[in-house]
C-alpha cells in the first residue's frame, strides 16, 4: 500500500501556522479570516430541535427521516425552483467535504477515470480524485476545454469557493447540455448559494438550466454557511435520482448517517428563513466594511459576487500578502492553495466576529 504523502498533497493550513503565529503576536490580538468556519450563535430554533431530539438511542437511517427528507424536497421547490421533486431525488450526508472526498470512490471511479473541476476550487476535488485513485483535469470553460474521453465527474462549483464568482444561467445551460451530449455526470457545489451579494446564484436544478430533467445532474448543499451549523455536520444532495439511489445503497454499507438530532436540527433550519435573512445581513455587514480597507489598503478585489470570501490581489506573491498582512495582525489565505492561477491572490473570508473585523478595519 503506498504511503499517504504519494496520494494526496500536503496539508494546505499546515503551512499557515508559522504566519499565524506572526499574528497572534499582535499587541490587539490575531484576527483570523482564513478558514471560513461560522462565528455566530446557532439560531435558537434550531437548538431547541437539536434539543428536543436528543433522547435518540436508536441508529438513524442514512436515508433519513420522512420528516427530514419532507424538508428537503420544499426547499429544494421553493428555494432553488426546482419541480417535481421527491424524496427520491433528496439524499442527506454528514456534511459536504465528506461527500466531496469520497464521491468518487463511491461511483466506483479509478484509474484511467477522469475527475474535472474548476482551475481556481476547493483543495477536496483533488482530494477525491486522488482517494480513488483517478486522473483528474482542471478547467476555465468545461465545454471547450474538455475532451469528454475517459471523463466521468465534472464538478461544478457556483458560487465559487475561493473567487465568489457565480455561473449565468447561460453558463449553466450550456455545461449541462455539453455533459449530456457526452454522456458526463454533473455535480454542482451550491453551498454558497444563498449568499449572493452582486449576483443571484442559480441552481443546475432549475428549470431553465435543466430544462426540466434531472437526468444526469447533482446539486450539493450546505447548512454549514447559511444556518451556522459547521459544528452539526449537516448537507444534502438533490438531483438525479439514478444517482442517488445507488450512493444510498453504497452509503448504507458504509454507514454514513447522519445523527437524529441534527437530522432534527435540519428540519427546523430548512423551515425557517428568518435566521437565513439576519445572517446575510450580518455578512453582508462584514463584506462591505472589509472590502472598502482591502482597496483603500490598494487591494483589487476579483469576482467576489457571492460566497463568504473576498478574493484579493496586490500583484504580488500571494506569500508575500499573507506575511504583509500578519505582520498588522490579520491572518488570510493564499491563493495557491486553490489552485497555481490563485498565486497572486489571497483570500479573505467574512467569517469573524464584527469586533474583530473593526479590528482588520482599523489596523488596514
Amino acid at each position: 500500500m503506498s504511503a499517504v504523502s504519494d496520494r494526496l498533497p500536503t496539508f494546505p493550513w499546515d503551512k499557515l501556522e508559522p504566519y499565524k503565529k506572526t499574528a497572534a503576536a499582535h499587541p490587539d490580538g490575531i484576527v483570523d479570516l482564513s478558514v471560513g468556519t461560522p462565528v455566530d450563535p446557532v439560531p435558537e430554533l434550531i437548538q431547541k430541535a437539536l434539543v428536543a431530539a436528543a433522547d435518540s438511542p436508536g441508529y438513524p437511517t442514512v436515508w433519513g427521516t420522512p420528516e427530514l427528507r419532507d424538508a428537503l424536497t420544499a426547499w429544494v421547490e421553493r428555494r432553488l425552483g426546482a419541480r417535481d421533486v421527491t424524496h427520491r431525488h433528496v439524499l442527506p450526508i454528514v456534511g459536504s467535504k465528506e461527500l466531496v472526498a469520497w464521491l468518487p470512490t463511491q461511483l466506483g471511479l479509478g484509474p484511467g477515470d477522469k475527475v474535472a473541476y474548476p482551475r481556481l476550487a476547493y483543495p477536496t476535488y483533488e482530494v477525491g480524485a486522488r482517494l480513488a485513485r483517478a486522473e483528474y483535469e482542471v478547467y476555465d470553460d468545461p465545454t471547450t476545454d474538455l475532451g469528454p474521453t475517459d471523463l466521468k465527474l465534472l464538478w461544478l462549483n457556483s458560487p465559487s469557493n475561493p473567487t465568489g464568482r457565480v455561473l449565468s444561467k447561460e453558463e449553466l445551460t450550456r455545461t449541462v447540455a455539453w455533459a449530456r451530449e457526452h454522456g458526463v455526470l454533473i455535480f454542482s457545489d451550491e453551498c454558497y448559494i444563498e449568499l449572493g451579494w452582486e449576483a443571484d446564484p442559480v441552481s443546475v436544478l432549475h428549470p431553465d438550466v435543466c430544462g426540466g430533467s434531472y437526468e444526469g445532474i447533482v446539486s450539493v448543499h450546505s447548512l454549514s454557511k447559511r444556518s451556522n451549523l459547521a459544528g452539526y455536520r449537516a448537507a444534502f444532495l438533490a438531483g438525479d435520482p439514478e444517482v442517488l439511489g445507488p450512493l444510498l445503497q453504497i452509503r448504507k454499507h458504509g454507514g454514513m448517517m447522519t445523527s437524529a438530532p441534527t437530522q432534527a436540527a435540519v428540519v427546523a433550519a430548512l423551515g425557517d428563513d428568518t435566521h437565513v435573512r439576519e445572517q446575510r445581513e450580518r455578512y453582508l455587514a462584514r463584506r462591505t466594511a472589509l472590502r472598502e480597507a482591502l482597496v483603500r489598503h490598494g487591494f483589487r478585489i476579483e469576482h467576489s459576487e457571492a460566497s463568504l470570501y473576498l478574493w484579493a490581489t496586490r500583484e504580488e506573491s500571494c506569500w508575500d500578502t499573507v506575511a504583509h498582512l500578519a505582520d498588522l495582525g490579520i491572518l488570510v489565505a493564499p491563493g495557491d492553495f486553490y489552485g497555481t492561477a490563485g498565486e497572486t491572490f489571497v483570500r479573505v473570508a467574512l467569517t469573524a466576529t464584527d469586533e474583530r473585523v473593526a479590528a482588520a478595519v482599523a489596523r488596514l
